[in-house]
């Protein structure tokens, strides 16, 4: 992954912020907008692509372009600053290999132990039954 490539590609959309404000909310564009197409991306590998589609196809478009918003401050620059950080950490998890597990086999002492709890247990239930001549 080449993060500076990366963020060359992103594009941005300056959008009016939803919700109680004011006045200002109604004239000031402050909500921003990231979008990012991972198939014509050329910061990333054919791997890190197949990679990312499959792990993020519930966030994906139709058009397989990923689409995160940011709201939080009254401020442009800081609500992008917000995106960008959520866009990277987003692709970094979603990057992130997970160890192959390896089959392992119980040792000979965890069985033998194993048995003989199942047959204590079976003797203390044999135990209750009521005695017979």
């Amino acid at each position: 992954m080449q993060k500076d490539q990366i963020l060359k590609e992103l594009s941005f959309k300056a959008i009016r912020s939803s919700g109680s404000g004011g006045q200002h909310v109604n004239k000031v564009s402050s909500k921003v907008e990231l979008h990012f197409s991972i198939a014509t991306s050329e910061g990333l590998s054919d791997n890190e692509k197949e990679r990312l589609l499959k792990k993020l196809s519930g966030k994906l478009s139709k058009d397989g372009i990923i689409i995160l918003t940011s709201q939080e401050s009254r401020s442009q620059h800081r609500n992008k600053e917000l995106v960008i950080e959520r866009f990277l950490n987003l692709i970094q998890q979603a990057l992130i290999v997970p160890k192959v597990r390896k089959k392992t086999k119980p040792s000979k002492a965890s069985k033998r132990k194993r048995l003989d709890a199942k047959k204590q247990h079976s003797e203390k239930k044999e135990n209750r039954k009521k005695f017979r001549f």
